[in-house]
């Protein structure tokens, strides 16, 4: 952990708040770019919380590009399980037979798959470990208590006492951010009345890195494949939508309900399955920020715009913004513009809004189209996915677009120096 003291001498270029993968990759990104910038993190989390997070999640092959210019992907690789097709099925949990209506090939080009799935505390412990050798200051368990803007420098006031002062103030602190109510930026939200419940699986036979999204009534249940523990087993992460009354009875009750109930969803095609660890579950909703950006405040990640998991995407819009804002960041102050200026920041907010505003429709409209048991409707979305699954060229548009290689990509995310 590094002290506040340490990043007191004079203000600071770039202080980001929040030490989670957005937070992290943004640092990393500028410091990389700019070596020059004093760039900090701030985290209220204790130390090495990270650690503990049992948590896996999908990297899509821009992210992986961007990684990899970061100097971070060789010690990610090793832990990394490379998603090589998925399936789309909708059907009731009963139903006895859940027919395919859509598959992807996983490549959006050849030896590179859409996406990858990769713990949580190994992509963090590979970008922590990266801004170590960069130089820059973490400074955990201490939370922002307040911030003061300025003309030339915001004053950065921490919970233990000690004061800052940054040209730019980044807020990277999740969907519920603190930072973000300081700032008065509104949000539009609304709550599904559906909670994700997260865990690892074990089971019998390999999954051959096929990814699985099955369309309920209560929500989406994906299956998305693991690495082989030390000892060989097989695993696969569960992201499973259901009502949030259901889903908190579910994980707070017996194991043995749990697991039955898991079953009648995973299917026993893997063969016999057991759950790792405690299940978890967290509400689903929709949170857009009404901007992004205020003088010598920017928001990226989650703070900006959570959206509901059925399409894997809210981690990569994150990725997406920290490449934006850095390579806005860097193109600033290599003309020798102030990066704090809210004329500087708007070009961060025009590149990043529509395309976060659009997959929050489109994750929102997903998720009411799919999450239901409604009979004609359920006809209609079938008859859909089927012809998609006979258009070759739509297919690979959507797998493009899920690779968070579609619109314009930041310079990062195509493999590119900023």
């Amino acid at each position: 952990m590094a002290k506040a003291a340490g990043v007191t001498d004079g203000p600071l270029d770039v202080l980001v708040a929040g030490a989670g993968y957005v937070g992290l990759a943004t640092a990393v990104s500028l410091k990389a770019a700019r070596p020059g910038l004093r760039v900090a993190i701030v985290d209220a989390a204790p130390a090495n919380a990270w650690e503990k997070d049992p948590r896996a999640s999908a990297i899509a092959a821009a992210a992986c590009r961007m990684l990899e210019r970061l100097r971070c992907w060789d010690d990610i690789a090793p832990e990394a399980q490379a998603i090589t097709d998925m399936v789309i099925t909708d059907s009731r949990a009963s139903d006895p037979v859940r027919p395919v209506f859509l598959t992807f090939q996983g490549e959006v080009a050849p030896g590179e798959p859409f996406a990858y799935m990769v713990a949580n505390k190994v992509l963090n412990g590979s970008l922590r470990r990266r801004a170590a050798a960069l130089g820059i200051d973490i400074i955990e368990g201490v939370a922002v208590s307040s911030f003061e803007t300025g003309p030339a420098v915001t004053k950065v006031h921490l919970a233990d006492g000690v004061s800052l002062k940054t040209r730019l103030l980044v807020a990277a602190d999740g969907v519920k951010s603190k930072l973000r109510d300081m700032a008065g930026i509104k949000t539009v939200t609304w709550e599904y009345g559906q909670s994700g419940i997260v865990c690892t699986v074990r089971h019998e036979r390999p999954h051959n890195g096929r990814a699985e999204e099955h369309f309920f009534p209560a929500g989406p249940f994906a299956t998305l494949p693991l690495k082989p523990d030390k000892s060989g087993v097989n695993r696969s992460s569960i992201v499973w939508s259901e009502r949030t009354e259901d889903a908190n009875r579910l994980v707070a009750g017996d194991e043995l309900v749990f697991e039955v109930e898991l079953e009648q969803r995973f299917g026993l095609k893997l063969g016999e399955i057991s759950v790792e660890g405690k299940p978890r579950a967290w509400p689903l909703g929709l949170t857009l920020a009404r901007a992004f950006v205020a003088p010598r405040f920017a928001l990226a990640g989650d703070a900006a715009h959570g959206i509901h998991p059925i399409a894997g995407q809210g981690l990569n819009l994150g990725f997406k913004d920290a490449a934006a804002l850095a390579e806005t960041i860097v193109e600033a102050d290599r003309l020798g513009q102030d990066i704090g200026g809210l004329d500087v920041l708007e070009r961060y907010q025009q590149w990043r809004r529509f395309d976060t505003v659009q997959m929050g429709i489109t994750t929102d409209v997903l998720n009411r189209l799919f999450s239901n048991d409604i009979g004609p409707l359920r006809q209609i979305r079938d008859i859909g996915l089927g012809l998609v699954d006979r258009m070759p060229r739509m297919k690979e548009f959507f797998i493009r677009q899920a690779s968070g290689l579609g619109g314009d990509t930041p310079r990062l995310l195509r493999g590119e120096a900023i």
